[in-house]
């Protein structure tokens, strides 16, 4: 039941309408459609009729203690209206402040106050768009300043106080478990099991830090992750793979998804054998 797919692109599209015999589903970014012409709109339901599609949203900035932009909530709900996607989600993190465009997802400072922001502005997201959103751990080069929990601790509050389900970002996690020293397979365990929807696979590079980029394979390391997730959920995962450049022959984007898929089984596997 667990299923293994591709982020949208224009650059790999011919090869996603050539092989959706192995691609189990598709995540498409949903603030390129904000705005999207009539003709763009039937484009996307043309691709819904063809394959299960998730919508994913990163212009919200719904972790943040200032309300999340009303006009923007309008515009999601208007494309998840029009194009009825299996799912949406969105990112933890903010992206203005003051008024002020940021230009990338940062994170804010993990306090209390933050994680009743986030579950207002998700309270909110439902209202308009008329679903929950999944809700996604991100990657940070710095060390949120002011934090009063770490990461786990601070995305387990989000979630039970939101009854959202988590995206769980698989290179997130290694890039910030990697940058601030933290083991990320006990950040996985101590993730509530029932509440792990769907998982995000990316590569990344050093920079000094591990970058988080879209523009390079899944690491080993990623793979690992994925497993264990397996091993440790006990619901059905949808698992994106995500590039946003520097794209591969497709044959070699299929290849991922089918070690993802071999990831998966043998999660499900060590799950089955730990309950004997």
């Amino acid at each position: 039941m667990d299923r293994v797919g591709l982020g949208w692109r224009p650059e790999i599209a011919s090869g996603i309408f050539a092989r959706l015999d192995r691609i189990d589903v598709v995540e498409v970014m949903a603030d390129d459609y904000f705005d999207a012409s009539a003709r763009e709109v039937r484009a996307l339901r043309t691709l819904v009729s063809q394959v299960p599609v998730q919508l994913h949203g990163v212009s919200l900035g719904l972790a943040s203690t200032s309300k999340v932009d009303e006009r923007r909530l309008k515009k999601m709900a208007r494309v998840l209206d029009a194009v009825r996607p299996e799912s949406w989600s969105e990112h933890l993190a903010f992206v203005r402040g003051g008024g002020v465009e940021i230009g990338h997802l940062a994170a804010p400072p993990r306090t209390r106050s933050t994680i009743d922001g986030a579950a207002s502005n998700l309270v909110r997201a439902t209202r308009v768009t008329g679903s929950r959103p999944l809700v996604e751990n991100i990657a940070t080069l710095i060390d949120p300043p002011g934090s009063e929990l770490d990461e786990g601790e601070w995305i387990r509050d989000i979630l039970h106080a939101t009854n959202c389900d988590l995206l769980l970002d698989l290179h997130n996690l290694h890039a910030n478990a990697v940058n601030f020293g933290f083991d990320a397979r006990e950040f996985i365990d101590r993730l509530p099991a029932d509440r792990i929807g769907a998982v995000h696979l990316a590569g990344g590079k050093w920079i000094g830090r591990l970058l988080d980029d879209h523009l390079h394979d899944v690491p080993d390391e990623v793979y690992a992750l994925l497993e264990r997730t397996a091993e440790h959920s006990n619901r059905p995962l949808t698992v994106i793979l995500e590039r946003d450049g520097n794209f591969p022959p497709m044959n070699e984007l299929l290849a991922q998804l089918d070690r993802a898929r071999e990831a998966l089984k043998a999660g499900r596997r060590a799950r089955e054998l730990a309950r004997v």
